[in-house]
């Protein structure tokens, strides 16, 4: 009896592991310890138990995007830039939250730039309460 063909976690991943790698590089050339959860359909990189960024695939584009967890401080300031967009999963904005599409993304220098906002509000942000 056949239980039909085998298919690979890799193929069922929903994000480019070389743009993990980018931001995995960014974390550990700072010298921050960080861990990784596969959630909301992509990697949710993890500083102090606490959600700092993401990765996910547009499901439209197919392209990389960043989740950005910025604070509301310099929320409304992000969102000035081109590349940034409402984080919006459930119908309406969540404020703090962006998605950072790929060409605000694409070299290291802007990559790290987004990357350094969701570090710098890491301290502030509220720690999911465990069940």
């Amino acid at each position: 009896m056949s239980k039909g063909p085998v298919i690979r976690y890799a193929a069922l991943m929903a994000f480019d592991e070389l743009f993990a790698d980018r931001v995995r590089c960014f974390f550990v050339e700072q010298g921050v310890p960080f861990t990784e959860k596969r959630m909301m359909g992509g990697l949710c990189i993890m500083v102090d138990e606490k959600m700092c960024c993401g990765i996910l695939q547009d499901k439209a584009t197919g392209e990389d995007k960043l989740m950005a967890r910025v604070g509301p401080e310099v929320y409304e300031k992000c969102l000035e830039d081109p590349s940034a967009d409402y984080m919006d999963f459930t119908g309406r904005p969540m404020t703090g939250f962006l998605f950072i599409q790929g060409r605000g993304i694409r070299s290291e220098q802007q990559l790290n730039h987004w990357l350094q906002l969701c570090l710098d509000f890491n301290p502030q942000a509220k720690a999911t309460k465990k069940k």
